[in-house]
């Protein structure tokens, strides 16, 4: 007879499940990946640099799929990649994003706008719309898509306007896709970090000036990490979620709460 533990954690399982993890060449992409893998699922790791790729698919014995996700027309494979080499994927976590260029909204350049946006948004909306069939199919699924809190709150001193448009954007794009997709058992939901500490953020925790201001601006007296994030992802992935849906979840050390 199962103890109720057993039952409590039989939750977070995903033994026998297929995972497309974006971004998984660092940071939050691959503690999401790895932290898959370790509650039993087969993972596609998806991302540029082939080499941290490869090794990361070899520790998690995943396969490596090297894809620049600025590349519309070349994400349509992914889902299909993954889905000969592992089996067909009821889990994709779209954690891929960046921002390009740092000006102001006045004089930010069209050809940053475009590329913040093709990687933040389209890019997790073409590997949604790939791996659909899959997922109708197996009649289940689940959805994260990674946004910020820049998608909910403005960040005062980093101008960043096309990567909060993008963000905001993904939580539009979830609650939308979460109705259409209901039908067919595939939940759609977003995690919306804060901020902790990765490449892109070291040299702003490693400032003096920068270190103050995320200590100042966050209740939770934590220097945060991909780890603390992953948590809300997994949970969202498996069944423990079930019955959530069409949610943006904040997991920001209580930033947005002040």
């Amino acid at each position: 007879m199962s103890t109720p533990r057993e039952n409590a954690t039989a939750r977070f399982h995903l033994d026998g499940r297929v995972a497309i993890v974006t971004g998984a060449s660092s940071g939050l992409g691959a503690a999401v990946a790895r932290a898959l893998a370790g509650l039993g699922a087969r993972v596609g790791v998806v991302a540029r640099r082939a080499d941290r790729l490869k090794e990361l698919a070899a520790e998690i014995d995943g396969h490596p799929v090297v894809c620049d996700l600025g590349d519309l027309d070349r994400i349509g494979t992914v889902a299909d990649t993954v889905a000969d080499a592992l089996g067909p994927p009821t889990i994709l976590i779209n954690a891929a994003g960046n921002r390009f260029g740092d000006a102001p909204a006045e004089s930010e350049a069209p050809a940053d706008v475009r590329a913040t946006i093709d990687l933040n948004l389209l890019a997790p909306y073409r590997l949604a719309q790939t791996v659909f069939p899959h997922m109708a199919a197996e009649g289940a699924g689940s959805i994260v898509n990674i946004s910020s809190i820049s998608g909910i709150v403005g960040v005062p001193g980093i101008p960043q306007a096309s990567y909060a448009a993008s963000k905001a954007g993904l939580s539009g794009l979830t609650a939308e896709l979460a109705v259409q997709w209901a039908r067919h058992r595939i939940r759609v939901n977003t995690v919306a970090p804060g901020f902790f500490r990765s490449e892109i953020t070291d040299s702003l925790y490693d400032s003096e000036r920068g270190a103050a201001y995320l200590r100042r601006n966050t209740p939770l007296p934590i220097e945060a990490t991909a780890e603390d994030v992953v948590g809300a992802v997994i949970w969202l992935a498996g069944d423990a979620a079930r019955y959530v849906t069409g949610q943006t979840i904040v997991v920001d050390g209580g930033w947005t709460a002040r």
